[in-house]
């Protein structure tokens, strides 16, 4: 273990040097390497040498000691010396022997928490939009005693502990001698008053759970999972501080039919095969009520047909999406007697489906056909 160095080389003090001269030199050299303030390698070590000479020459016993048997006398008087010396506290003693002390203040208005609500709703309402009631259990002022958390009638007294400051005063001592600092009053904690007369309703705390309903505008074109923002619609703020917030998250119900890609509507469109061979007129539900679609002659299972600006309206602008419809030819599953003559009659004069390489489509762009306009 390497030698200590001298206490008074330490300070940078002559031996003859009074305790004034070595309080003002510990002060500016615990000023120069406080960890706080001293972020270099070694600070913090040499900061605990300096507390060391200074906690030995500061008190006469302990001084003469030193001066007679060096840091053995020091370390006979003084007990272990500054072995296992805790200095995790020393920060606030540091700050408040050099006029550092922290300042307590009255608790501030603080915003109230935000709430978490889960609403349903059908496919046609995300789409076009509605107005919903919402149900929410939430933290409010006290009806009796509109948050005073005082018994009506009466008013809250004075804090006795720290004259309705909300902070009191503590002196502590320290090797450096006696210092104060102030702190949160932990009577009314910050406060300044105290309740006597509490409400019967709220208990003196000034809040209660009540039911809320609010009438919510839900905007068309909402999609499955999204989450809108009511502003104050949350919890009650403490000391005057603001309503928090409300998120409503939304969920869709699955629609009998349609399926939604973004802003575009997804049908799938039955006809049988006679209708997909001649051509027909077919009827297409939408949710603008139903519209007639015509299919032409030797459409295939697959085809897709846009209905434009049938689908959903775009969140917070103007427009719509599409609808698709995508043919689907379907078989029956049983056939009268005369109708299955009659299929075999047709089959026997188309022969086997072999279509032509050059009549083939291919893609979904040749399998596209735009309806209702372009």
């Amino acid at each position: 273990m390497p030698a200590k160095q001298d206490y008074y080389e330490t300070l940078g003090v002559g031996r003859n040097a009074t305790d004034e001269e070595v309080k003002r030199a510990f002060r500016q050299l615990a000023f120069k390497h406080h960890p706080d303030h001293n972020h270099g390698e070694g600070a913090e070590e040499k900061f605990k040498e300096i507390n060391e000479a200074y906690e030995i020459l500061s008190d006469p016993d302990k001084r003469a000691a030193y001066d007679r048997f060096g840091h053995t006398g020091a370390a006979g008087v003084f007990g272990r010396g500054f072995e296992g010396f805790d200095f995790g506290g020393f920060g606030d003693i540091f700050d408040a022997f050099f006029g550092g002390a922290t300042t307590a203040t009255r608790q501030a208005p603080q915003r109230g928490a935000d709430l978490h609500h889960g609403l349903t709703i059908t496919f046609e309402e995300a789409a076009f939009g509605c107005e919903k009631e919402l149900n929410i259990l939430r933290t409010e002022h006290c009806s009796l005693c509109q948050g005073t958390g005082s018994r009506p009638g009466s008013q809250p007294a004075r804090c006795p502990n720290c004259n309705g400051t909300g902070q009191v005063q503590r002196t502590q001592q320290s090797i450096f001698g006696r210092f104060s600092h102030t702190t949160t009053c932990n009577q009314c904690h910050g406060e300044g008053r105290i309740i006597t007369e509490p409400c019967p309703q709220c208990r003196g705390t000034g809040r209660e759970k009540r039911q809320h309903h609010i009438l919510s505008r839900i905007p068309a074109g909402v999609d499955d999972g999204s989450q809108m923002r009511l502003r104050g619609e949350g919890e009650a703020g403490f000391r005057g501080g603001s309503q928090g917030d409300l998120y409503v998250t939304l969920s869709v119900k699955p629609h009998e039919f349609f399926t939604r890609d973004g802003d575009d509507i997804i049908y799938k469109l039955p006809i049988n095969f006679t209708q997909a061979a001649l051509g027909a007129e077919v009827e297409v539900p939408t949710l603008d009520g139903k519209t007639r679609l015509q299919v032409p002659a030797g459409s295939q299972s697959g085809d897709v047909f846009r209905l434009k600006g049938k689908g959903i309206p775009h969140l917070n602008r103007n427009g719509r999406g599409d609808q698709f419809a995508t043919l689907f030819v379907f078989t029956p599953r049983s056939l009268t007697k005369k109708q299955r003559q009659l299929l075999e009659e047709l089959a026997s004069s188309l022969g086997p489906a072999n279509m032509p390489a050059s009549k083939k489509r291919s893609g979904v762009a040749g399998r596209f056909r735009d309806v209702l306009g372009a």
